[in-house]
């Protein structure tokens, strides 16, 4: 009987030692089964991450930059020795580069990013430090924890290396091909880094996606008159001199605003609203979508929802919301709204092949294989809103 309890707690503590000692090779595999990949793919990526010296190899999974930047290593290295025009080499490329073509198939049908591991060198930060404001940045490096530069504040560094550590911070970005995402984490060190000051930003599986930064909400209490639209033929320019229904707006944004007004209101009718925000007259068209009637006051709220609104009015009304807003939902509307302004000029700029990196190192037979993959380029659109209310 003791002999048996002694071979069970010595297998155990061999089990144990080999789970330690192949604990990212294992981790790596279940990880490459969770995505759905073959155990051929599977130790193909393994053998290039080993290869790579990648500090987090689970990378290759879902992230074509990283996948990218393995091959040109590799092939480097190959090129180095001699042996890129191989057998044993150019088969490897083949595999990698089928393999690539599946991942770029695969982002289709994924939601993203699920963990701040897979955010590439080179990534721009929009950082929020409660208290301090908005702040812009760059991702470093990535491994067990994110490395990035110190933040600066309008072109200025601020603050310290020093100053930021123990923080916690919330994070917007845009990533190319993707989306825009917004995580909270925490500062846990500053230091230097390839002759950079940096900070160092524990990693976290809690990312939300975002399409686009939505209207912000201010609460007001705007005196306004309205008029309901009866014409098919508008005037958008016609300043009523009539006086029309007293109201108060609630709240307003560039899209819409909460109206109180006495007695029962109409849903789905269209109205106008003209009313000044300070010596600015604005003047907003569009139609009730819901009413909330309060029948022992007999007030009634009308959420209505601006269809036209001239360009200056609604930077007149931005900057009315904007002024008025808390500091700390300021911040946040600045954080999405860089954000957009990433999304829009990565949009406009003329696209490049996520393969020319890797192209310029190959030798003919993947040079083909990179045409092919080319032609199969599979862009994101599935994309998550975020409500910013």
């Amino acid at each position: 009987m003791f002999k048996v309890i002694l071979i069970t707690i010595i297998i155990f503590i061999v089990v144990i030692r080999i789970l330690v000692l192949f604990k990212d090779l294992i981790k790596f595999f279940l990880t490459g089964h969770d995505y759905g990949f073959h155990f051929s793919e599977i130790n193909t990526l393994w053998k290039l991450a080993k290869k790579c010296n990648l500090e987090e190899p689970a990378a290759l999974f879902i992230s074509v930059p990283t996948l990218n930047n393995a091959i040109s290593s590799y092939i480097k290295e190959t090129k180095s020795k001699g042996s890129s025009n191989t057998k044993k080499v150019q088969d490897f490329l083949t595999k990698l580069y089928d393999f690539r073509t599946r991942l770029n198939i695969d982002h289709e049908n994924k939601k993203g990013l699920d963990s701040t591991k897979y955010l590439d060198k080179g990534q721009r930060l929009r950082i929020i430090l409660p208290g301090h404001g908005l702040f812009f940045s760059e991702i470093l490096n990535n491994g067990y924890e994110i490395v990035i530069k110190i933040p600066i504040q309008k072109n200025i560094i601020k603050l310290t290396g020093d100053d930021w550590v123990g923080k916690n911070i919330s994070v917007y970005l845009w990533r190319k091909g993707d989306a825009s995402y917004v995580f909270d984490t925490r500062v846990t060190n500053s230091g230097i880094f390839n002759g950079t000051s940096v900070i160092y930003l524990a990693q976290t599986n809690k990312l939300l996606r975002a399409q686009k930064r939505k209207s912000v909400r201010c609460q007001c209490n705007l005196p306004a008159s309205l008029y309901f639209i009866k014409s098919e033929i508008i005037d958008f320019n016609l300043v009523e001199a009539e006086p029309g229904y007293r109201v108060i707006l609630e709240d307003i944004s560039e899209d819409g605003a909460m109206i109180r007004v006495g007695g029962q209101g109409i849903n789905n009718s269209q109205i106008k609203l003209q009313f000044k925000i300070g010596e600015k007259l604005i003047l907003m068209y569009g139609i009730v979508r819901a009413v909330e009637y309060n029948k022992t006051i007999n007030q009634s709220r009308l959420h209505f929802e601006c269809l036209h609104l001239e360009k200056e009015m609604k930077n007149d009304i931005l900057s009315f919301v904007y002024n008025v807003l808390p500091p700390e939902q300021k911040d946040v509307f600045d954080a999405l709204s860089a954000t957009e302004e990433d999304r829009a000029e990565d949009e406009t700029a003329p696209q490049e092949s996520s393969e020319n990196n890797v192209e310029t190192e190959l030798v003919k037979p993947i040079q083909e294989i990179t045409d092919e993959i080319q032609a199969q380029q599979i862009s994101l659109d599935e994309l998550a809103e975020l409500d910013v209310e």
